[in-house]
């Protein structure tokens, strides 16, 4: 796996190829000081990097205080956690969005398309939709359709369901035809996920569509899809980090302790008073709405997440874990500082087996699948080695006695669809801590009879947050930008 000087690659790619600071997608249309000199190799690169600080950075980290995996404690971030962002919070999200990954996502395919190297192309693909696929997750309508020529000046923002997302499903099937037809070759290092290997990239296209088919609740198509999808934990599509500081370093580390230390924790209310936020107290061992039972210990994996540091932490209270052995401590936390970010991952593909194998092929299929995922995690899963030498993870098989009534997942009488169903979405929502995914099911099974039983108090108000705000350069500069502006509280259309 690539490691490269991250900061300053972003910095360095985008004054060579970005644009002005003027606005965004606007800019996108003029041809970024037309690097037609570049390989495509190279551009790929920046691009990849380019969309790792859209997965993993700021936006991110807003998804997350909204979905109770962490909290907002000083500063900006007080304000954000109770909702209060406005338009310029979210420029750089949307500069790295269309500067980074877009406009030269398409250069990419432009100029591999001049010597039919398929291979690259399907890569790019894959890399495009899953930027844009964040983006209309989270700020609903974005542009998209008419963002791969130069020369419109005002994009559309394309409709979600009319248009995005049949979109980028298309784009995707493209991307595995590419890959598939072996025409052209690896671009080798230069691909900082795989290395090119066609393997890995054919089956995370295959996970994104079956997150997009989530999102619209097309259950059986996201089974199918997730059926040929990313197989084991090598197939995860990272975000590599390292120890460099302001350079390779993870991102949520960076934010934590070396550029904003302070301003985000994962605790509740006073410092002294010990509460944290919802997805701490489902693992926490020592809390009522701890979630283990007979066949599954916790302790592991909260103590992986999550930090009790004391006296010595940033806030006086409980924090995302950014412990890390090349630190000098006894253990790499989840956000240590070399820690890779899991991006799209074998756990998701495998809860997504799970919940759409159940509402769409029925019980045994959920269960069979759900298992799948405990065996994985009953061998450590994506905890780290020196957690799991301390802690337990205990994740035995569950069978179908433990959903009937009064079984041990099944405390609260339900029918057994609805109690596998409801461990299924819990389980989704504790693996999904650190990435935006949770907010995404918070959203989609809002208004569902079993949905996610987040028991937390809403940060303020009565209203859960629903969306992202459009960033304030593309606002000023696109006359085709939304009017009015919706708020957080307005439903983007997916999530109706």
């Amino acid at each position: 796996m690539k490691k490269f000087s991250f900061y300053k690659y972003i910095a360095v790619f985008l004054a060579i190829f970005g644009t002005s600071c003027e606005s965004i997608v606007d800019d996108l249309n003029v041809d970024p000081n037309n690097p037609t000199d570049a390989s495509a190799s190279l551009i790929l690169t920046g691009a990849q990097v380019a969309n790792m600080t859209i997965q993993e950075g700021h936006a991110n980290r807003v998804a997350n205080m909204w979905s109770g995996y962490y909290n907002g404690a000083d500063r900006q971030y007080a304000d954000y956690a109770l909702y209060n962002v406005n338009a310029g919070n979210f420029n750089s999200d949307w500069s790295n969005l269309y500067q980074g990954v877009v406009s030269q996502t398409t250069l990419i395919i432009e100029k591999s398309t001049e010597t039919n190297d398929r291979h690259m192309i399907g890569i790019a693909k894959i890399i495009k939709a899953n930027a844009i696929g964040e983006a209309t997750e989270l700020w609903g309508d974005v542009p998209f359709t008419q963002t791969i020529q130069f020369d419109i000046a005002n994009p559309e923002f394309d409709g979600q369901v009319s248009t995005l997302y049949p979109a980028l499903l298309s784009l995707l099937d493209e991307a595995i035809a590419d890959l598939e037809s072996g025409e052209g070759s690896s671009p080798g290092d230069a691909d900082i996920h795989f290395s090119g290997v066609k393997a890995n990239w054919l089956e995370v296209a295959h996970t994104l569509k079956a997150r997009y088919y989530m999102d619209l609740k097309d259950y059986s198509s996201a089974y199918t899809e997730a059926l040929s999808g990313i197989s084991s934990a090598d197939g995860d599509m990272i975000s590599p980090h390292g120890i460099t500081n302001d350079g390779d370093m993870n991102m949520t580390y960076d934010f934590l302790v070396v550029g904003r230390a302070g301003d985000m924790d994962a605790g509740v209310g006073d410092d002294a008073d010990g509460e944290q936020v919802y997805a701490a107290d489902l693992l926490d061992p020592s809390e009522p709405e701890y979630r283990g039972n007979d066949k599954t210990d916790e302790t592991a994996r909260f103590m992986y997440l999550y930090l009790d540091n004391g006296a010595d932490s940033y806030t006086g209270r409980l924090e995302p874990n950014y412990l890390a052995v090349s630190n000098g401590d006894a253990y790499n936390g989840a956000v240590g500082i070399d820690m890779d970010y899991r991006t799209i991952t074998y756990a998701e593909n495998l809860l997504t087996l799970a919940e759409a194998g159940l509402r769409s092929q029925g019980f045994d299929a959920g269960l069979t699948h759900l298992n799948e995922f405990r065996a994985y995690m009953n061998e450590g899963g994506y905890i780290d080695a020196t957690y799991l030498a301390d802690f337990a993870a205990v994740y035995e098989p569950y069978v179908a006695a433990d959903f009937a009534s009064g079984g041990i997942a099944n405390t609260d009488g339900l029918s057994a669809d609805d109690a596998l169903l409801m461990e299924i979405l819990e389980e989704r929502y504790v693996t999904f801590v650190g990435t935006y995914l949770g907010f995404n099911d918070l959203r989609r099974t809002q208004d569902d009879a079993i949905s996610i039983p987040v028991e937390m108090t809403l940060n303020r108000g009565a209203e859960f947050p629903q969306r992202l705000i459009y960033g304030q350069d593309e606002l000023n500069s696109n006359l085709n930008a939304p009017s009015p502006v919706p708020g957080v509280f307005d439903r983007t259309e997916i999530y109706q």
